[in-house]
């Protein structure tokens, strides 16, 4: 690898303090550094009433086929309690062989790498040509509430014909050393609230009020009866986890008018959102509840799977040539905006080690950057090999 220093790299994005919604010169460091290797970029922010503006960055380097895109975010969550920190949190400094601050795991790390493969790629085949299209689609809103990034971003490209044929996603996906796992698909991720209504009364005069809490806790107890399933070869159980069970009432002797309860749904691919909603429906009207409880629901996004292939293998195969192991091919973990894109190319999770993600003294390792930005690299050499 020569060229673009990962690390380096890594460090001047650290230092820009891109709290989400904020980008404060991160997207602008990574847009000067693509365009002076010839990439085409574009600054996409969007908006939308009761969320922050966000910018977001797409960039291309070629315009034919086949186009290999890498995907990530640059915003970062906050410090948290700063006092926690052993360093100064954007100052990115190098201990003991590891490059510290917010943002080195998830996902500035990522980004460096894949930025400095990309530009070794490009110079290597200079002379004889791009042999089809490298792209970067980086957003400032995967921390936040994801509406004004990845997700209009690919509604842009699509409306310009810039879909790619595979998407690499930066997010750290490794528990304990680089190179242990890949993620090949996530489980759905469905919010519902629930809010039953009855009649406010007197404690000793149960038959003059309707309590709320008791056919609440009637629902509960009969969508937690049982498993929803028992998983597969991809994906590990479903989920229904109740969040929290409200009554906000301060005194002892009062049957409540109202009480709340929310829960959430961490789903397979044996499931869709819209299916689980009729589900819930369908237990609260065989209890006879219709009239006494409301839902809300908000989705996080559907589970998805790209299936062991081409795509598992590229990143396996690359892993292995640079570290001598294979990853294991999971879909463990929370959502990420591979959400988003997968719903339009195969697309394949593969970053740093997330033990020390959204911690104080986020850290990586120094050589797993550069390891990273080399098993990149072979993933490119391997996409485009005979193309050229």
């Amino acid at each position: 690898m020569s060229g673009l220093d990962p690390v380096a790299f890594a460090a001047d994005l650290i230092r820009c303090k891109s709290v989400t919604p904020a980008d404060d010169g991160a997207l602008g460091t990574l847009q000067q550094t693509l365009e002076a290797a010839g990439f085409v970029c574009h600054r996409l922010p969007f908006s939308e009433p009761g969320t922050p503006d966000i910018d977001n960055l797409y960039a291309r380097l070629g315009t034919g086929a086949p186009h290999f895109c890498f995907a990530g975010h640059s915003d970062v969550v906050p410090v948290g309690n700063v006092e926690g920190w052993s360093v100064d949190p954007f100052k990115a400094e190098i201990h003991d062989g590891y490059l510290y601050g917010r943002g080195a795991v998830d996902m500035k790390g990522a980004i460096a790498a894949f930025t400095a493969a990309a530009l070794d790629f490009a110079a290597r085949h200079k002379a004889a040509g791009l042999p089809g299209s490298i792209s970067l689609l980086i957003t400032g809103d995967e921390e936040g509430p994801s509406i004004n990034g990845t997700k209009k971003m690919l509604e842009w490209l699509a409306a310009h014909g810039e879909i790619p044929d595979i998407c690499v996603v930066g997010e750290p996906t490794n528990e304990t050393m680089l190179g242990d796992m890949a993620k090949i698909g996530r489980r759905g991720s469905l919010n519902v609230e629930l809010t039953a209504t009855g009649v406010q009364g007197h404690v000793a005069y149960p038959h003059l009020a309707d309590n709320p809490i008791h056919p609440l806790i009637a629902l509960l107890a009969d969508l937690t009866a049982k498993p929803l399933d028992e998983g597969n070869a991809h994906f590990q159980p479903s989920s229904l986890q109740v969040t929290t069970l409200d009554v906000g009432n301060p005194t002892e002797n009062l049957i409540p008018a109202q009480a709340r309860a929310r829960f959430n749904i961490r789903f397979n691919d044996r499931h869709s959102s819209a299916a689980l909603l009729a589900w819930v429906a369908s237990r609260i009207d065989a209890l006879g509840l219709a009239g006494k409880i409301k839902t809300a629901s908000r989705v996080s996004g559907e589970s998805f799977i790209t299936h062991p292939g081409m795509l598992s293998s590229l990143v396996s195969d690359a892993v292995e040539k640079r570290l001598g192991r294979k990853p294991a091919l999971s879909t463990t973990g929370g959502t990420s905006d591979a959400r988003f894109i997968s719903r339009f190319c195969p697309t394949i999770e593969f970053g740093l080690v997330g033990r020390t993600m959204h911690k104080t003294d986020e850290r990586a390792a120094v050589k797993d950057i550069a390891d990273l930005a080399a098993i990149y690299g072979h993933m490119l050499d391997a996409y485009f090999a005979g193309r050229a």
